[in-house]
């Protein structure tokens, strides 16, 4: 009797930094298809990989000196790390290119537009997104910069290059102003600037740097920002090299608290000089910190100002009220504690408050699904915190405007 014939094996094509995203992101899209395909999603926080564009960045600084310099790093040994602070060395997020998604590089060969534009449209349609808000990844470090006029340049150039080059090519893309906050004048000077944009729904302060966010030196910039009813946005990240993470001697150790470190200090700030009261209807958001934090602080503050209120004479309220007011993104969401994870949203009426990000195409990027997954949540809040709620909070159009996951699919058949 003849032996049966072995299974046959399906050859995988291989996924990493150069694979379609449509590949890399087929499970989303089924995702989408079974789960939310007639949602209203918008992705609060994905990344424009600016560095790998960084000459046409350079390119557009204003300033004759950092320019030629930076343009001359590029071409030698600076490369797409010319002018910036960041150690090369020290980014460990691809766990030596096993995680094949961080730092993609799009083929697009053949393909009109620019190259990141054609990217961010594929990731859109496969993730289900119906509008994306893109940040910058190289430059998040740059409030650690010791030469301010460099942050300034970059600034500036970098605003162009989103609003000239980027934005105008899909109207599903929308951008944060990048605020060179050691600089107040600079930021007004921008914010006066670019106010009635309507591709720019916001501004970025990048969070990982020592300024105290009450300080005087702010006031005529945050009472710009109140007055264009734009949102202002504090996006966190990770500096190795600050004394409190320099003891820690794994990736995924300073990781976990350095996102949540930079964002609670602002946050404590803000609440305790009282600048909501001086600042009422500034709309405060809190990107890439994830959430177990914010029931943490809340208790904390709430707890010491009882106890010491001569300390903070301008609140009226409890610090927990403040930030129950407040707007916080999902990503990174931690989801090993369904009970914990349930109890932390009640904690800040995340049904109102929180707004989906999915951190695309950094290593640990959530998609959509990780809202629609959660047993908890019950439509009206999934539906809130894929899109409504960001719709209320930008004025944005709810209209549809994706293509359906089946034929995102269907355009790729034997592929995907």
């Amino acid at each position: 009797m003849a032996e049966p014939e072995p299974p046959a094996i399906t050859e995988l094509a291989e996924i990493n930094g150069t694979s379609d995203s449509r590949d890399v992101l087929a499970h989303a899209t089924v995702q989408a298809q079974q789960s939310y395909d007639d949602y209203f999603v918008v992705d609060i926080d994905a990344h424009v990989s600016e560095d790998h564009f960084w000459d046409e960045v350079l390119s557009l600084v204003d300033n004759d000196y950092w320019r030629d310099l930076g343009m001359t790093q590029f071409e030698g040994f600076g490369g797409k790390n010319a002018l910036l602070n960041i150690t090369p060395g020290m980014s460990q997020q691809s766990v030596g290119g096993r995680i094949g998604h961080q730092g993609r590089r799009e083929p697009v060969a053949g393909v009109d537009g620019h190259p990141f534009v054609t990217a961010a449209g594929r990731g859109m349609d496969s993730m289900g997104l119906d509008y994306q808000v893109v940040f910058p990844s190289a430059m998040l470090l740059l409030g650690m910069h010791p030469q301010t006029e460099v942050e300034v340049a970059l600034a500036r150039a970098f605003n162009r290059w989103l609003t000239e080059v980027i934005l105008p090519q899909d109207p599903r893309l929308k951008g944060m102003l990048y605020l060179p906050y050691n600089t107040p004048e600079a930021c007004e000077e921008l914010v006066e600037r670019y106010a009635d944009n309507d591709d720019i729904i916001g501004y970025t302060v990048c969070s990982t740097r020592n300024n105290p966010v009450h300080s005087d030196v702010y006031l005529r910039l945050y009472s710009l920002i109140q007055d264009s009813g734009k949102p202002l946005a504090f996006h966190s990240g990770y500096h190795w090299g600050d004394p409190s993470f320099a003891q820690l001697n794994r990736f995924l150790s300073m990781h976990a608290l350095s996102f949540t470190h930079y964002n609670q200090i602002h946050v404590t700030n803000w609440i305790i000089n009282a600048m909501p009261e001086r600042f009422p209807t500034i709309k405060m958001l809190w990107v890439e910190s994830g959430l177990a934090w914010i029931p943490f602080l809340m208790q904390r503050l709430d707890h010491e100002v009882l106890m010491r209120p001569s300390e903070a004479p301008g609140l009226t309220r409890l610090p927990s009220e403040y930030m129950k007011e407040m707007w916080y993104t999902t990503q990174p969401m931690e989801r090993t504690d369904m009970e914990l994870l349930e109890a932390t949203m009640k904690s800040f009426n995340a049904e109102t408050q929180l707004l989906y990000s999915s951190d695309w195409p950094h290593w640990d990027w959530d998609a959509p699904s990780t809202i629609t997954n959660l047993p908890f949540l019950s439509e009206h809040a999934k539906r809130n915190i894929l899109g409504l709620n960001a719709a209320r909070l930008f004025n944005l159009p709810t209209e549809r405007v994706k293509p359906s996951a089946a034929s995102v699919l269907d355009a790729r058949p034997g592929r995907s």
